[in-house]
This record gives structure tokens, C-alpha cells and sequence, in this order.
């Protein structure tokens, strides 16, 4: 099963931790607003880095737009709380998807099983609006075409 443009989103909870500290997240308690899924390969990457500082830096934008960013990979909540900390902290939660069951249910999981790099946006109802799935994972979607998919649904 696939993910499409206008599908209702597969809710989910896992463990993450955020600039609040550690806890539970689940997709619902953000219906309302829209959310940007950030599907990332590992803690710790070059590019993965690279991309979650970048939003970081725009999260003033992704706020503008209410919408709330879930960065999840399959590293557990202790890796994540030491990635976080490495780089100086996250604006937004890294979630523990660590039994792929969340990037999954999303499609997002290469040939080998492995996480590839990709965007969901969700709508304020819970619908999807924009999808990416990265095929080599060596690039990553800029904030400001991710801004302008939440700013279009």
C-alpha cells in the first residue's frame, strides 16, 4: 500500500523527545493544524543533519503557518536525545520509529527495508497534501517548497 495526495493520514504514537524533553507523540493530538512528516535515514548523517538544522532555522516560518514539524527514524529516543544535543537542539520532536511500523504504514521504506529521506505534509483534518520520497537520500527538500506545499493545502 502507498501513500497518495488526498489520502487520510495512518495515525500513530511513538516515543520522541523535543525541546519539552521526552514523551509520547501522537499524530492526533495535532489535528487542527498542519504537520510536516520528516522521514530521515539516521541520527547523526551529514545530510540528515544538514536537513533537520535547515528546518530548524525556518522554524519561525513552519510556525507562521501553524504547522507543526515531526522529524522520525528508526534510531531510538537515547540516540535521538544525543543527536539533539550534539547539534546544539532541534525545534521540533525526533520521533523513535525504531520497528518501522510508522514509515511503513507511510510508505517511505526503501527495498532493503531502509528508511528513505521523505516529506509527508498533512492537512488541519488529517489528509495528505504533499508527498516525497527520496530516491538516492543523498538531497533533501528545501523549507521553502515544503512551506509553499502547507501554504497550497
Amino acid at each position: 500500500m502507498t501513500i497518495a495526495v488526498g489520502d487520510v493520514a495512518p495515525d500513530f504514537t511513538l516515543p520522541g523527545v523535543g525541546p519539552g524533553g521526552a514523551r509520547d507523540y501522537s499524530l492526533a493530538e495535532f489535528r487542527g493544524r498542519p504537520v510536516v512528516l520528516v522521514f530521515y535515514p539516521a541520527d547523526k548523517s551529514p545530510v540528515c543533519t544538514t536537513q533537520l538544522n535547515n528546518y530548524t532555522q525556518h522554524i519561525e516560518d513552519f510556525e507562521g503557518l501553524q504547522a507543526q514539524v515531526l522529524a522520525l527514524s528508526p534510531q531510538t529516543v537515547e540516540s535521538h536525545e544525543a543527536f539533539a544535543a550534539q547539534e546544539g537542539g532541534f525545534a521540533f520532536p525526533l520521533l523513535a520509529d525504531i520497528n518501522k511500523e510508522v514509515g511503513g504504514s507511510y510508505a517511505i521504506l526503501g527495498p532493503l527495508g531502509f528508511y528513505r529521506r521523505s516529506i509527508v505534509v498533512i492537512d488541519d483534518v488529517g489528509r495528505v497534501r504533499y508527498v516525497h520520497r527520496s530516491i538516492t537520500g543523498m538531497t533533501f527538500k528545501p523549507s521553502k517548497e515544503i512551506l509553499k506545499a502547507i501554504a497550497e493545502s
